[in-house]
């Protein structure tokens, strides 16, 4: 697992799976021609033209507070329009408490939006019933986030994963509903990035002069980096998504923010840097 240290704050990534998929699944501009086109600045994310991705959870452990910043798909989980996620038997509950992380030491679990591989640990299946994974958490959630999904009555692709991983958690009164630019400690807090989904947040990290900031899905690869305006299939607002992620990457580029992808396989942290006239992503 790796880890990184922001001034006090530990970040530890706590790795899901790492699937491999064509581009055009995630962003219709990249197919293999074209991710082989970028040159060798993308080979840490890419294998033959295709994405390398990562689905994990990052751990900020601030002040005293253990924070995990989304779950995930989980285990056990009904997904028939996610085939490679339907029912899945994976040992990330046990490889986290390997770590030396018990499900009872987290303290809050931050969704940044409540998309299928974003919320799956939230809850586990006991006795036929879904129960909060992490039973003395707080599990925290834009206002507006929830308000969307909470009414949302389209596909069950995005409607199981509310059913499943974030109602019980509302039931069991385990959920906090949230401003959009919230402070959990002093040292971390959210970041609006709405877009993809209505109430998406970023999470910002400050300590000792030292920056970071994790993205959610507002970036899902580093190539948006170097393309900011290529949507992907599953933002609720493309004009807004593209706007936020144009300004996030204007913003810290060419500055000593640690980017955390959410999605970023290697690295998985880095820099954004301006080379040839054009953005990078710099592990």
């Amino acid at each position: 697992m790796s880890n990184w240290k922001i001034g006090d704050v530990k970040v530890t990534k706590l790795q899901e799976q790492e699937p491999v998929w064509p581009g055009t699944a995630v962003l219709k501009q990249a197919t293999a021609e074209v991710v082989k086109g970028e040159g060798d600045w993308l080979d840490p994310f890419c294998q033959d033209g295709r994405f390398r991705l990562s689905i994990h959870a990052l751990l900020l452990e601030s002040e005293g507070k253990r924070i995990l910043v989304d779950t995930c798909v989980g285990n056990d989980k009904k997904r028939p329009g996610f085939k490679e996620w339907n029912e899945m038997h994976l040992p990330f509950l046990r490889d986290v408490e390997k770590a030396g992380v018990s499900r009872e030491s987290i303290d809050m679990v931050i969704c940044t939006h409540l998309h299928v591989d974003h919320v799956g640990w939230n809850t586990i299946l006991e006795a036929g019933a879904w129960k909060p994974t992490f039973p003395k958490a707080r599990y925290l959630m834009v206002n507006r986030e929830w308000d969307h999904w909470s009414k949302f009555d389209g596909s069950a692709d995005f409607r199981n994963p509310i059913d499943d991983s974030v109602r019980p958690v509302i039931d069991a009164g385990r959920a906090e509903l949230v401003d959009p630019n919230s402070r959990l400690t002093g040292e971390v807090w959210l970041e609006a990035t709405p877009g993809h989904t209505p109430g998406h947040t970023s999470v910002r990290i400050s300590s000792r002069g030292e920056d970071g900031v994790i993205t959610g899905d507002m970036i899902h690869h580093p190539i948006q980096v170097a393309h900011p305006d290529w949507i992907c299939d599953f933002d609720t607002d493309p004009r807004m998504a593209c706007e936020t992620r144009k300004a996030f990457v204007e913003r810290y580029c060419d500055t000593p923010v640690r980017v955390f992808g959410t999605h970023f396989a290697g690295p998985t942290a880095g820099h954004i840097v301006r080379r040839n006239g054009g953005f990078r992503f710099e592990g």
